[in-house]
């Protein structure tokens, strides 16, 4: 197997049906791996709290996920998940293994935000904040980690934040469950660590999104400025004066996973273009 060629492997990535999630997944099956892409889907909002910003893709932006993965002649699976669910996690888990028959590769992309003060915090915005951040890693981490180390080979790459090392007086849920995020990296790369198994983060800094632009058309609205102000205004905030494209991302993922990295684990490799927060 080759530095970069992934032919013969299986990777799970949550939040696979769009954004970070599917750039990834588009960057393993480019190099071979079989892919498993499960994403919580519009229709959905009921799991939705008030203030809280998450993407839900359609069905139809999962099957076209489906469809761009399976050009690269790997077998695919496109289901809907929801990581904050132990059945969804369990039920996509067996999924995966009875059709692709084992996971070499797991990419926790799935995640929510959103700004609130402490002051007043609503709890349910607390306990769905977490819940997604990073219990949601923790229902598939388990479920993957015995597999992995019984093979003697695996990649576990948990999409983090600059919140991982970063505090943010309006963000203390996101903050503390990437903080968390990272302590459980680097729990579950030790662990692994004997057995051919490593364990990263991957922390981005603002990333241009489906997400992010529906914020931006949401700043629009309140503002009445043009796509190009907001996103004008937004860009001369950060160090390269740009967001970063979740292919930049996925392009560290993709390394991480591979042979050539396989000394790397327990990190947290920030991707931020320089700005902290």
């Amino acid at each position: 197997m080759s530095d970069r060629d992934f032919s013969g492997r299986a990777a799970w990535v949550t939040g696979g049906a769009s954004g970070v999630g599917r750039a990834c997944a588009v960057a393993l099956a480019k190099a071979g791996a079989d892919i498993a892409i499960g994403s919580l889907l519009a229709g959905h909002e009921k799991h939705v709290v008030p203030q809280q910003f998450v993407y839900l893709p359609s069905d139809s932006e999962l099957d076209d996920a489906r469809i761009e993965l399976e050009t690269f002649g790997t077998r695919v699976h496109a289901a809907p998940l929801d990581v904050t669910s132990d059945e969804s996690v369990e039920n996509f888990f067996r999924s995966v293994t009875s059709i692709l028959g084992k996971i070499d590769i797991l990419v926790n992309a799935a995640g929510s935000w959103g700004d609130q003060s402490m002051i007043n915090h609503p709890d349910e915005f607390w306990h769905r904040t977490i819940d997604v951040n990073l219990n949601g890693p923790y229902r598939t981490i388990k479920r993957v980690l015995p597999g992995m180390v019984e093979r003697g080979w695996g990649r576990i790459i948990n999409i983090g934040s600059t919140a991982a090392t970063e505090g943010e007086k309006s963000n203390a849920a996101y903050c503390a469950a990437k903080h968390g995020l990272l302590g459980l990296t680097r729990c579950v790369a030790l662990e692994a660590a004997p057995y051919g198994v490593t364990c990263n983060a991957v922390s981005p800094g603002h990333l241009i999104t489906t997400a992010t632009r529906q914020s931006i058309g949401r700043e629009m609205e309140r503002t009445g400025l043009t796509f190009d102000d907001v996103l004008a205004r937004r860009e001369t905030k950060l160090v390269q004066q740009r967001l970063i494209e979740p292919q930049e991302i996925a392009a560290t993922v993709a390394f991480l996973c591979s042979e050539g990295a396989k000394s790397f684990t327990m990190e947290n490799l920030r991707q931020s273009g320089g700005t902290l927060w």
